[in-house]
């Protein structure tokens, strides 16, 4: 009769002593001692926590543009959150630029139920989930082509009567993102007219005597739309949780979040033990999303990957803005897109030569170390930058991923800058320092001293020798 292997009864085994990362654990034959259980569940809470703040940092990021519009007046569907002198430094908002005329609103079906949504013609927008998963476009992008149109949300499980005559979308969730830019080619004025004059958002119970859609003007007010990485994160997630039809994530993601004691319809009340494992899992997902951010070890993020000493990169890794591939979710690129960025549609990510914006990310300098904002660094654009429109560099918070809070209230240079001087050849130089040098006021970006940051170039209406990298700018250099 063949006998088991020692070695194989070592492999399904476990010693009585046992050295591991957490610590020394004792065994009787097997069997763990209480000392030994306690510390595993710490582990394994601590682990899940960790993991379920990484997972669900979408949802709680559109949570918290949610509550930080509301607390700076604009609650309700049909109070439209603008910023008609832009969108400035005071503004915490992730990566936003100072370019683009934003309005933002959030439906909520569960109270509202369909909802109609008036776009005008000429706006770029989209509608996301409350896990900030794309639903779908409007404007230019959209069914409506850019000749404005009337969309309907639906409930999640609506089955009543859908008249005619209405684009729809039908999101998993009550609340959804509805995030607009219109574009200012033609002045500001004129943009600011078009969606006060023509957007419109109301249930559709009240299509025939709806509510005056407001604006609350929002350009210039210090409020934060940033999430947190403290313990109020998993706050945060059971309001969402609260909130959202049991069948808006999938039993595995909803198992998760179960696990560490956020269950729809029951009250979060962690004890003393599980809060402090839950804002140490916090602490780690901050920690875990900055590594991700700063030193990413996936593929498809940089976006010149023959040259291994650029730092230039994308937020959507392989351009791809669902994160899912062959099967598989990518939970790295969605950590790196939704810790740094808000609002996702497969048009951020579409370069169509001349048309819409392209972004490249530097968060690192030319030596791959962090930036100091003591000191003094350049950035070179060659001659005959390939934009169609214009190109901007915007300066950028590290703590905050906001725009870096300067004198400059608009932290951001360009083409379109007045004083932006051009060098003999056609060449650009952008320099990032506290003070600017003599002569460069108009090329010149201001830095914090004990502070770092990070910018962002935007490419409007990219042309070709951009999308075929045959033009590309220089890496941000320390100058001596």
């Amino acid at each position: 009769m063949a006998q088991v292997s020692p070695q194989t009864l070592k492999s399904i085994s476990i010693p009585n002593k046992v050295a591991t990362p957490i610590g020394p654990l004792d065994f009787f034959d097997g069997v763990p001692s209480k000392a030994t259980a306690e510390a595993v569940y710490d582990n394994l809470d601590r682990m899940r926590g960790t993991e379920v703040f990484l997972d669900n940092i979408g949802a709680v990021s559109m949570y918290a543009v949610r509550t930080g519009l509301a607390d700076a007046g604009a609650k309700g569907a049909n109070k439209i959150a603008l910023f008609p002198q832009l969108l400035d430094s005071q503004t915490l908002v992730v990566t936003a630029n100072t370019s683009t005329l934003y309005a933002y609103t959030f439906t909520d079906l569960a109270q509202d139920g369909p909802t109609v949504i008036e776009i005008p013609p000429g706006m770029l927008g989209f509608l996301d989930d409350a896990w900030q998963r794309f639903v779908g476009n409007m404007g230019v992008t959209g069914p409506d082509k850019g000749q404005g149109g009337k969309y309907l949300v639906l409930p999640p499980g609506y089955t009543g009567a859908v008249p005619e005559g209405y684009f729809l979308l039908k999101p998993p969730t009550n609340r959804n993102f509805l995030f607009l830019r219109g574009s200012i080619k033609g002045g500001l004025k004129p943009a600011v007219e078009n969606i006060t004059s023509k957007l419109r958002v109301y249930p559709l119970k009240d299509a025939a005597k709806p509510a005056p859609t407001e604006f609350v003007d929002m350009s210039g007010k210090a409020f934060n739309t940033v999430f947190p990485s403290n313990f109020s994160y998993f706050e945060n997630l059971n309001a969402i949780i609260q909130d959202e039809p049991i069948d808006a994530i999938s039993p595995e993601v909803r198992g998760a979040i179960a696990a560490i004691g956020i269950v729809k319809g029951q009250p979060f009340k962690p004890d003393a033990r599980m809060k402090k494992l839950l804002t140490e899992a916090a602490t780690l997902g901050n920690a875990t999303s900055r590594a991700i951010t700063y030193h990413p070890r996936f593929a498809g993020v940089k976006i010149y990957p023959d040259d291994p000493k650029s730092v230039w990169s994308t937020a959507f890794a392989n351009k791809n803005t669902s994160f899912e591939a062959d099967g598989a979710m990518g939970l790295d690129a969605r950590v790196l897109y939704y810790f740094n960025a808000g609002g996702v549609t497969p048009a951020m990510a579409a370069s169509r030569a001349g048309e819409g914006s392209d972004y490249a990310l530097a968060v690192l300098d030319a030596n791959q170390q962090a930036f100091d904002g003591a000191k003094t660094y350049k950035l070179r654009l060659p001659p005959n930058v390939p934009v169609n429109d214009f190109w901007a560099v915007t300066l950028y918070d590290t703590q905050t991923r906001s725009q870096l809070q300067t004198s400059q209230k608009f932290p951001t240079v360009g083409s379109q800058t007045e004083g932006m001087k051009k060098n003999a050849d056609g060449s650009y130089d952008v320099y990032f320092a506290p003070k600017a040098p003599k002569g460069k006021e108009g090329n010149w970006l201001q830095t914090v001293p004990g502070k770092s940051w990070f910018t962002i170039l935007r490419m409007y209406g990219p042309l070709e020798p951009w999308i075929n990298k045959t033009w590309r700018p220089s890496e941000i250099e320390l100058v001596q």
